[in-house]
């Protein structure tokens, strides 16, 4: 049986892939490197060895970890709840994630724009499969008249694009409009955008 870490090892591992979200982030994959990460974290690059023997094993950790967070706040809609204020909820937590988790949020698009080499299989694997659940959950909705007619998948996707753009393209979004946190309109504006968009006609035919 291994022993479990010491808080000496937790915290280097911590320092590890916190300096590695740093880098990964700014430089992407292939314009980074151990001892750019290695600096960051504090440690010498033998010393970063010792708790991964490759650069691909920190973003191939970084990667998994966040791709479990990034599952949440679509794992949270709930079936049962009220359609639109789900959604709206779910609009609200992307929105959120943009705002406390940039890098992360940019780790992620430079991954997909590279083909997703480190994490194509939870893509088509745990990730569509959450999405075709959640897909089929808003299909019901409509069916049911509760919300507009609307392409589910697409939608999930158009949610996507207009909460991570704030974190993907902050420096571009604070360049034009100079707030210190932009989320807060983007949030009033996004929630008046989907909502318009959702809610049902009064009078429309239930299906």
């Amino acid at each position: 049986m291994s022993k479990a870490p010491t808080r000496i090892q937790q915290r280097n591992r911590t320092a590890i892939l916190n300096a590695g979200l740093d880098v990964f982030s700014q430089y992407g994959f292939r314009g980074s490197t151990l001892d750019q990460i290695a600096e960051a974290a504090g440690l010498s690059k033998p010393n970063l060895l010792y708790y991964f023997p490759s650069k691909d094993a920190v973003y191939t950790e970084l990667l998994e970890k966040l791709l479990q967070t990034w599952l949440v706040p679509l794992q949270q809609l709930d079936p049962a709840g009220d359609p639109i204020a789900e959604i709206l909820a779910y609009v609200q937590r992307k929105l959120d994630m943009s705002r406390d988790y940039p890098r992360e949020s940019r780790l992620f698009a430079n991954e997909i724009l590279q083909g997703a080499p480190h994490i194509k299989n939870h893509l088509s694997g745990e990730l569509r499969e959450l999405v075709d659940e959640k897909a089929a959950v808003l299909s019901r909705w409509e069916a049911a008249g509760r919300i507009a007619p609307t392409d589910p998948h697409h939608l999930i996707f158009s949610i996507w694009a207009l909460t991570q753009h704030y974190a993907d393209f902050d420096v571009q979004v604070r360049a034009v409009l100079g707030d210190t946190d932009p989320t807060i309109r983007a949030g009033t504006h996004l929630d008046t955008l989907f909502r318009r968009m959702l809610t049902p006609v009064s009078g429309s035919p239930q299906h």
